[in-house]
């Protein structure tokens, strides 16, 4: 079975940063992913919520802040829970494998990814989403040859 995702988007707000129970670090986030434009001319975008685990997290929560543009790869996941009164509720969202941070690097020293080695893909001249997409797509591919 596949379950893959990929997306490129900006964060909404900053990431929430927090430790579970035994001290596991999860940061979460979200990020607004641009559609097509509609038959109007008009865009509009998804709001999609991200989970970062382990370093992942301690990275995101360190460097990210509201409107950078990220690519995040990872998985999709559903969970259930039950709110304080009761509801069961059922949450989808992407866990995290990846982050690249995208778009001019700010003033401190962030990486631009947590794998190592990184290549810094803040220097790769790219057109449009859709490379950006591609060339991410074909390491991944490399990757698991």
């Amino acid at each position: 079975m596949l379950n893959k995702v990929l997306l490129i988007g900006h964060l909404v707000k900053d990431p929430e940063m927090r430790y579970t129970p035994s001290g596991v670090p999860v940061t979460t986030f979200r990020i607004a992913v641009n559609r097509p434009k509609n038959s109007k001319g008009e865009r509009s975008a998804d709001f999609i919520d991200i989970v970062a685990w382990r370093r992942l997290a301690e990275i995101c929560g360190d460097y990210l802040k509201k409107g950078r543009l990220v690519a995040v790869e990872g998985r999709l996941r559903t969970r259930v829970y039950q709110t304080p009164d009761g509801q069961k509720r059922k949450v989808v969202e992407v866990e995290a494998i990846n982050v690249h941070f995208l778009g001019k690097k700010e003033e401190n020293n962030e990486p631009t990814s947590v794998e190592e080695p990184i290549e810094d893909v803040t220097s790769i001249e790219i057109e449009s989403e859709e490379e950006i997409l591609n060339e991410l797509l074909e390491e991944s591919e490399e990757e698991e040859e």
